[in-house]
């Protein structure tokens, strides 16, 4: 994440959009009470989810934002893990639900973000849910990552993806400047 976009995804600013689509994105999901958060950055995500659930854990690529996000909640009922989304080093099941909040466009390809995907769909349980939401491309948001990753979602492609990524399509819903997705592990494969 370059300067400008860790100080806008640090900012008043976001956090107060956050603050008004939060709720919107979580509505209507189960996540449970063992959630696990891919990509929380500096962390304003993860100060609303873990107010939320009983035990949250993250995992964030960037040693720096999870050693910062690891000191702010320290005594909280959050874990903080410095790890891979594409390999992440949790056993099958083992999380109630996921959240990803504006994280899948720093992934830095289609076919990695997809295994991204296939990674959350192992680590739910069955039954388990899936809520996120990225942003849409435009020329703010390029701007905002000159010199970072920025590989957009098209929402239009993310139902085969996610059910690709073996996961059941609740919802993908564009918004003004982002989409939300909400998705779940099948409670039972048919085989």
């Amino acid at each position: 994440m370059n300067r400008l976009h860790h100080w806008l995804c640090s900012s008043g600013h976001w956090r107060r959009t956050l603050e008004q689509r939060l709720p919107v994105i979580l509505s209507g999901a189960k996540l449970g009470n063992d959630v696990l958060e891919i990509g929380p950055g500096p962390g304003l995500t993860t100060e609303f989810l873990r107010t939320r659930v009983t035990r949250l854990t993250t995992i964030e690529a960037d040693p720096a934002l999870a050693a910062s996000l690891r000191r702010q909640m320290r005594g909280a009922n959050v874990d903080v893990i410095t790890g891979d989304a594409a390999a992440m080093p949790f056993p099958d099941a083992a999380f109630s639900g996921c959240a990803t909040f504006t994280m899948l466009h720093h992934v830095p390809s289609p076919q990695m973000q997809d295994t991204v995907l296939r990674e959350i769909g192992r680590v739910l349980r069955p039954g388990g849910e899936l809520v996120g939401t990225d942003t849409l491309p435009s020329t703010l948001m390029r701007l905002i990552h000159l010199g970072d990753t920025f590989a957009p979602v098209d929402p239009d492609t993310l139902p085969r993806r996610l059910r690709e990524a073996g996961l059941e399509v609740i919802r993908v819903q564009r918004q003004a400047g982002y989409f939300r997705f909400h998705a779940r592990r099948p409670e039972r494969t048919t085989v």
